[in-house]
């Protein structure tokens, strides 16, 4: 009973919580408008989306999230370091083409997230099969280090999460 009038409880949730950031209120009326939003939309959009990723809560969630804030902070470092000691001509960019062991849209879609949101590299494009994405890298010595380190530190993680 519950599963059919809340398909995705995630989105159910967030939508909720974006309803009322933008009406920037805690009103009774904004929320309980939001809630009925938040039940409506998922409801409806339920039949486009026959096979729903299964997402692991908890510890491995968990311990991803904090990994991806950590990584963040390094990574705006490191980029700080390159921008204001190295020269143009020191910097050695790459295209990564990564290897892809994921199989839910989902997760994919948050790993190119994770990799967009870690400054210095960037999701450019996944391939028509599902099973290379294109990153760019703004400074690497070894291409091969790099794909090797986003495996193991995001996707290994991923396919944990989404088992």
């Amino acid at each position: 009973m519950i599963h059919r009038l809340l398909p995705h409880p995630g989105l159910t949730a967030m939508l909720l919580v974006m309803w009322m950031i933008v009406f920037n209120s805690l009103n009774l009326g904004v929320a309980i408008l939001g809630l009925v939003f938040a039940v409506l939309v998922p409801l409806f959009s339920a039949p486009f989306w026959p096979e729903r990723a299964k997402l692991r809560m908890g510890l491995p969630l968990v311990g991803y999230l904090f990994l991806v804030l950590y990584d963040i902070v390094v990574a705006n470092f490191q980029v700080a370091r390159l921008i204001l000691f190295k020269r143009n001509k020191d910097l050695r960019p790459a295209w990564l083409s990564i290897p892809l062991e994921l199989q839910s849209a989902e997760a994919i879609t948050v790993l190119a997230g994770t990799i967009s949101l870690t400054p210095g590299t960037v999701s450019v494009d996944i391939s028509t099969d599902a099973r290379h994405l294109l990153v760019h890298a703004l400074h690497t010595d070894d291409p091969d280090g790099e794909i090797a380190q986003i495996k193991q530190r995001y996707e290994r993680r991923l396919m944990e999460i989404f088992a």
